[in-house]
């Protein structure tokens, strides 16, 4: 029987400063070492002070996940040296006196699986670490300290996986809940990171750190249940350990034998005053969080119809969300999750053509509603969508330069289906005979008029001409 546990990091992406100090939260607009104070470098005389809104976004992500909140929180020393680390110690919590991280024991949900949390600690993230060099030789490697202090939620779940596949699912599950929730963007580089604890069955638990990404975390597991599996299978031990991740071998690779919580010699942060949590703070929390994703599925199917899947992926990701929110209404909600989940998530399918995009929520209304009022066909939207996304010209512009406005005169139209009948006359015999072949005239009808005839205006002229 294979368990994995996970412990993941997650960046609190939309704040002004560092978790202990003044320093821009946003390491990533900075040249190398230049975001850094005598705070976040642990130099002495200097005096942290916390962030209060980190607190509140960390408790978030804790009654998201159904976490048990505590009344009091406490900080703690987590001593231990690292190139890093510069204060030789980081400060993040510890339940000794119990619950006193800001989130308890909780639970997710993936598929028909209960994934139970164990804990949600705020701490604070270490620097980056630069390899250069093209070799071991002459590699050298290079400390940035913009990112130390950066607020860090650590979530760290019970060895209730079964299988790396779950893992990628609940990882995924839990991206889209912190993109959601707005305190966090896990597409960052770095902003979401995972270390898996892996084991079978009378085997002892081995960490894998290193991980760039959830696929390679996916990887990472196969091969350790892997390497566990023949080990048990020769009777050799399988030695409690951490290893890290060899991205380009595929495998991971020992690294060190695994410190207990003792090793790291914890003790309460003296300088940072425990904090009270208040049902006040808390039902104030509750009240300012967004609708969850499940919630908004649900509204999208129940009250617009939209079919399970598209409900299912247009609540998922907060982008998408937020533009069907922002454009729609009962008449065009339909065509508006039409278009999103069928052409612009093609058309925009990574942040930088998101950020580059000139959509905004009215293009999106005005097409919907052109489609829906026959003004423009769909197969039309789509080279409108694309002009739109490039340009953000308006949508009546967009058609009269690309002349994409549908047939509308049912004299013309009816000119052109004579036209087809006169050329294909093998078809028409057959679409006597047998009606579901009237499919391919309606199909040379559009051809003919580039796809800007309404089809079900042109299979009812049709029928009419053909008895």
């Amino acid at each position: 029987m294979t368990k994995i546990g996970l412990e993941i990091h997650c960046q609190l992406t939309h704040l002004k400063s560092k978790l202990f100090c003044s320093c821009k939260a946003n390491y990533r607009e900075f040249e190398i070492n230049e975001n850094i104070c005598p705070v976040c470098m642990g130099l002495p005389g200097s005096l942290p002070r916390l962030n209060q809104e980190a607190v509140k976004k960390a408790t978030i992500i804790a009654m998201a996940l159904n976490c048990s909140t505590p009344e009091k929180i406490a900080f703690f020393r987590k001593n231990y040296f690292y190139p890093d680390l510069p204060k030789n110690f980081q400060i993040t919590q510890l339940n000794i006196y119990g619950d006193t991280s800001v989130g308890g024991s909780g639970s997710i949900m993936v598929g028909d699986k209960k994934i139970r949390i164990t804990r949600i600690q705020l701490e604070e993230d270490p620097g980056r670490l630069i390899y250069e060099g093209s070799s071991s030789k002459n590699q050298i490697t290079l400390v940035d300290y913009n990112r130390a202090g950066t607020p860090l939620v650590e979530i760290v779940t019970e060895p209730d996986f079964e299988s790396p596949k779950q893992v990628r699912e609940f990882l995924n599950i839990l991206s889209d809940l912190l993109e959601n929730l707005g305190v966090s963007d896990p597409s960052l580089e770095g902003a979401m990171r995972a270390d898996a604890n892996v084991s079978i069955e009378g085997g002892n638990k081995v960490e894998v750190k290193n991980i760039g990404s959830f696929h390679d975390l996916e990887k990472a597991a196969h091969f350790e249940i892997t390497r566990q599996n023949s080990l048990h299978s020769r009777d050799i031990e399988i030695v409690q350990e951490t290893r890290h991740w060899d991205d380009k071998r595929k495998i991971t690779v020992s690294s060190r034998s695994k410190e207990e919580d003792l090793d790291y010699r914890y003790f309460l942060e003296g300088d940072i005053p425990w904090v009270t949590m208040n049902d006040g703070i808390v039902d104030e929390l509750k009240s300012e969080m967004p609708e969850s994703i499940n919630s908004k599925k649900e509204r999208y199917i129940s009250k617009y119809t939209i079919p399970v899947q598209v409900s299912e992926v247009l609540s998922s990701d907060k982008y998408y969300s937020d533009l069907f929110e922002q454009s729609h209404n009962e008449s065009n909600a339909k065509e508006i999750a039409n278009i999103i989940t069928t052409d612009l998530m093609g058309l925009v399918d990574t942040r930088e053509k998101r950020d580059k995009s000139k959509m905004t929520s009215k293009h999106l209304s005005d097409l919907a509603d052109s489609i829906q009022s026959g003004k423009i066909s769909r197969n039309s939207s789509k080279n409108a969508l694309h002009e739109i996304v490039k340009t953000g010209k308006e949508l009546s512009q967009i058609i009269s330069e690309l002349d994409l406005g549908n047939v509308s005169d049912e004299s013309e139209l009816a000119g052109i289906i004579s036209e087809v009948i006169s050329a294909e006359p093998q078809a028409v015999e057959q679409a006597k005979s047998n009606p579901q072949t009237i499919n391919y005239l309606v199909g040379k009808v559009m051809q003919k008029t580039k796809g800007k005839a309404d089809p079900t205006k042109t299979l009812d002229l049709l029928k009419k001409q053909l008895t």
